[in-house]
């Protein structure tokens, strides 16, 4: 099972991410009871289809964030892409990617997962 989490950028913006990220997981954790094979995304908002992306930093910063409140794997969601997987990939919380629109494109898939395998070897 595949839960997301992630903030607007009004939240972001006002100072707000954390929290909203905190109450998002705690609803999961409580209607989920955080199952073994639960995997979490953040997958932040304002990136879905935007073609923005969250920096490396702030997506390391986030997975670490929601671990410490769920000890369960974290994905990145929100744009990925060729271009940024593998600066998003290497940040040591952040445990893969779920691929949205560029899966669609069979190059650009194959080498979002190109960069997966490096960034794990």
């Amino acid at each position: 099972m595949i839960a997301c989490v992630g903030e607007t950028l009004e939240e972001r913006d006002s100072g707000d991410a954390r929290m909203v990220i905190s109450l998002q997981v705690a609803a999961i954790r409580e209607e989920t009871g955080a199952p073994d094979r639960l995997v979490l995304a953040y997958e932040p908002v304002w990136a879905i289809g935007t073609g923005r992306t969250a920096t490396p930093e702030l997506a390391q910063e986030m997975h670490a964030f929601i671990k410490s409140l769920l000890d369960r794997p974290v994905l990145y969601g929100g744009s990925v892409k060729p271009e940024n997987a593998a600066e998003l990939l290497v940040q040591p919380d952040v445990d893969g990617a779920l691929v949205g629109g560029a899966s669609l494109e069979i190059d650009s898939f194959v080498a979002i997962c190109e960069a997966a395998a490096r960034s794990r070897s």
